[in-house]
C-alpha cells in the first residue's frame, strides 16, 4: 500500500482504480471484523438472537446508538468497550477508504504548482 513520493509523477488512472480498489477492500474487510466482533461480543454478553447482535454491532459502528437494551453488567461492560473500539474504528477505516483520493489530489495539486514555477 505504498503511495509514490512527492517527487514522483502521478501515476496513471488504471494504477489509481487498482489502488483505490485494494484500498476499499481492506476497508471493507476492516468493517467485517468489527462487526463480526460486535456480534460476536452482543451474542454471548448480551444473550440476544444472531440477528439483533448483527443490528445492534452495525448501529453501534455507525454512530447510530444502542437499540437494544444491555440487561447484565458484563453486557454494558462490552457494549461500553464496543462503543470505543467502534468510534475509533469508524473514523480510521474512514481515513484509510479516503488516503488514496486525497493523496491523488493533493499530489496533483502539488505537481501542478511545482509546474508553474519552473
Amino acid at each position: 500500500m505504498k503511495l509514490e513520493h512527492l517527487k514522483q509523477k502521478v501515476v496513471p488512472l488504471r494504477h489509481f482504480i487498482y489502488r483505490l480498489g485494494i484500498y476499499g477492500l481492506f476497508s471493507i474487510g476492516l468493517i467485517l471484523f468489527s462487526v463480526a466482533l460486535g456480534m460476536m461480543g452482543y451474542y454471548y454478553f448480551g444473550e440476544i438472537s444472531w440477528l439483533d447482535s448483527f443490528y445492534m454491532a452495525c448501529m453501534i459502528l455507525t454512530g447510530m446508538g444502542p437499540v437494544t437494551e444491555m440487561a447484565s453488567s458484563s453486557a454494558k461492560i462490552f457494549s461500553s468497550l464496543y462503543a470505543l473500539y467502534s468510534g475509533v474504528a469508524f473514523l480510521s477505516i474512514t481515513a484509510v477508504f479516503f488516503a488514496p483520493i486525497i493523496h491523488r489530489l493533493l499530489h496533483i495539486l502539488h505537481v501542478e504548482n511545482d509546474d508553474i514555477e519552473n
